[in-house]
């Protein structure tokens, strides 16, 4: 990730197999990460069952929150692909009882039509 892309918050993809490894501890026999993005030290995670949200806090980064979104709890989202002169997309998920969305802004080098099929998928067949 770039220094520009650290100072501006863009997510950026990461290796999924890397993320399985290292959430392993919190996730289900049968889950499987499906797509990754880290924002600075923060995780956005995909796997088959639900979306992970880790906050990591403080200095070092060691005291994180880990908040789990079952893929039933999204009622609905929208994702905004970056433009000529705009460095970002932005994906919006909003949950059932919230009335204002969760924001991620993304690189523009994260393909943001396979995320949209990603979350179209689980939020579709787990709904």
């Amino acid at each position: 990730m770039s220094f520009l892309q650290h100072l501006f918050g863009n997510a950026t993809e990461i290796d999924p197999s890397a993320v399985q490894a290292e959430f392993q501890p919190v996730m289900v026999s049968e889950e499987a990460v499906a797509k990754a993005f880290k924002l600075f030290r923060d995780l956005l995670i995909m796997t088959n069952l639900r979306l992970i949200v880790v906050d990591k806090q403080g200095l070092t980064g060691t005291k994180q929150e880990i908040t789990s979104i079952p893929w039933k709890s999204i009622k609905k989202f929208s994702c905004e692909n970056a433009g000529f002169l705009d460095g970002d997309g932005e994906l919006k998920v909003w949950l059932t009882g919230e009335p204002l969305p969760m924001k991620w802004e993304l690189s523009k080098a994260i393909n943001i039509r396979e995320v949209y099929a990603y979350l179209s998928h689980y939020v579709l067949t787990h709904g």
